[in-house]
């Protein structure tokens, strides 16, 4: 491949949505191993859609510094990576209704072939970590996106002497039912990982 091929497939997006900061931290984690693979990554955020009193009063991290994603955006990326908490099990609404706006996309087959994956936050080790990621897939998998997990060869998700989350479905973190445990350096490296083996693939995909 050229050099000008190269610089031309160099953008991946983190898009997220986060409540309480745990899928953000995890978010930046993802760019960083997108970074250091040699490509570019920008951090993103879909709109929250409760009202800003109802947000306040139950202590949701209002104050994020990523910038506003907008779905005319997506093209110009060459993969995706998606992460939001669980809400029972799938995607928030707040993520759902970002990808119900993107019919016009589906319309004319824009993300066809573009690298997605996917990275999730839970309350619990049991709280729903694979149906949301498989939730998340969904939406990417319907516009033709080539879907990717966390491959086992990163072996912290293999850990037995320590809670932590990571799934062969996608990045994860698990926050605790209060929300006071933050994501452990096993879980920010598994984020990592999966940032840089999308770039990875993008890549490969490109030559």
């Amino acid at each position: 491949m050229t050099q000008q091929g190269i610089t031309k497939l160099s953008k991946v997006l983190v898009l997220y949505y986060s409540t309480y900061g745990h899928v953000e931290t995890m978010a930046h984690a993802v760019a960083e191993g997108v970074r250091a693979a040699g490509m570019e990554a920008d951090v993103k955020r879909v709109p929250e859609l409760v009202p800003e009193d109802v947000a306040k009063a139950h202590h949701f991290k209002t104050e994020q510094a990523a910038p506003i994603a907008t779905t005319a955006e997506l093209p110009e990326y060459d993969a995706v990576i998606v992460g939001a908490p669980t809400r029972f099990g799938r995607l928030p609404s707040q993520m759902a209704n970002f990808w119900d706006q993107t019919g016009g996309l589906w319309l004319k087959g824009a993300l066809v072939g573009k690298v997605g994956a996917v990275f999730t936050s839970t309350a619990s080790q049991h709280g729903g970590q694979e149906t949301t990621l498989y939730s998340l897939m969904s939406n990417l998998l319907h516009h033709g996106m080539v879907i990717t997990g966390l491959p086992y060869t990163f072996q912290g998700q293999m850990k037995v002497d320590e809670v932590t989350g990571g799934a062969p479905y996608g990045a994860t973190t698990i926050a605790a039912g209060d929300g006071s445990r933050q994501p452990s350096a096993t879980e920010l490296d598994g984020a990592r990982f999966l940032g840089r083996h999308v770039a990875g693939l993008a890549r490969k995909l490109a030559a």
